[in-house]
């Protein structure tokens, strides 16, 4: 009798922890079954951070013109890598520098040509051009970088600079003749270079370019940054600031005036172009 009892009683747990069991494997079926599927198609991606940024212009300066192309890349955290923070610049620019003294003239001769004589530079001795690599950054100081607003930023730059120097040349009538000829200034021909009455005018731009010569130096440019673009995938933007240049030898550009090894102007840029 106790050993049926016994065996009844282990039957009895037996079936409770069955049914324990089984109640624990249906609730958490019932669990994973009941869990709310992610809709994919809902998901938003993360637009990508803009990295780099590829714009050119022209730059209007005090004492010539150039043109130039700026290639940057963010340097702010990655929260403010679409906003444009501060950025690094390569800089790469062609410009020609002229002479406060220099002004167009046209020949006192009648000259019997079928064409009219060019206009000529009184007493210019070169052309002067100059070719400039820079690095340097640009910080924002003002405002904020966003579609539809205007930010203002401070650039500063530097780097190397090759100057280029190009004979300028003129057509002039030998004196006591009739013949015309071809020259550059040079101390030989001085007082014919200079004499306005034998000129007759410019002998054009392609005098002179087997002549180059080159000028090493370096420059310096710092200069507030307006940048007023409609999205953050463009570059608009208008700038104003100073450069200044010096030379390792002093550059002659006009007859009778101070030769000088450096240069400051003040110059307005517009900006434009892209940003990915």
């Amino acid at each position: 009798m106790t050993g049926n009892i016994k065996w009844l009683l282990a039957s009895a747990m037996l079936l409770v922890t069955g049914n324990a069991i089984a109640q624990g494997s249906g609730s958490n079926s019932l669990n994973i079954n009941s869990a709310p599927l992610v809709d994919k198609s809902k998901m938003v991606k993360k637009p990508k951070p803009l990295r780099t940024e590829l714009s050119g212009g022209l730059r209007l300066n005090s004492d010539g013109w150039g043109v130039f192309v700026d290639k940057g890349w963010v340097r702010s955290e990655e929260r403010y890598s679409d906003l444009f923070y501060n950025i690094r610049l390569f800089q790469i620019e062609f410009s020609e520098r002229k002479h406060p003294k220099e002004a167009k003239r046209t020949t006192r001769l009648n000259v019997n040509s079928t064409e009219n004589p060019a206009p000529f530079i009184y007493g210019k001795i070169n052309n002067f051009y100059s070719f400039k690599l820079g690095y340097g950054n640009r910080k924002l100081i003002a405002g904020k970088p966003e579609p539809g607003t205007v930010s203002v930023h401070w650039v500063y730059l530097g780097g190397i600079t090759l100057g280029l120097l190009k004979p300028y040349y003129i057509e002039v009538v030998q004196a006591g003749t009739s013949a015309i000829e071809t020259i550059k200034y040079s101390e030989a021909q001085k007082n014919q270079f200079t004499d306005d009455r034998l000129i007759i005018g410019s002998a054009g731009f392609s005098q002179g370019l087997g002549e180059l010569q080159v000028v090493p130096g370096i420059h310096f440019k710092t200069a507030l940054h307006f940048d007023f673009a409609a999205t953050k995938h463009s570059k608009l933007a208008i700038e104003t600031g100073t450069n200044i240049e010096y030379y390792t030898s002093s550059i002659p550009m006009m007859v009778n005036q101070k030769e000088t090894a450096y240069f400051i102007n003040v110059y307005a840029a517009l900006q434009f172009g892209k940003r990915w």
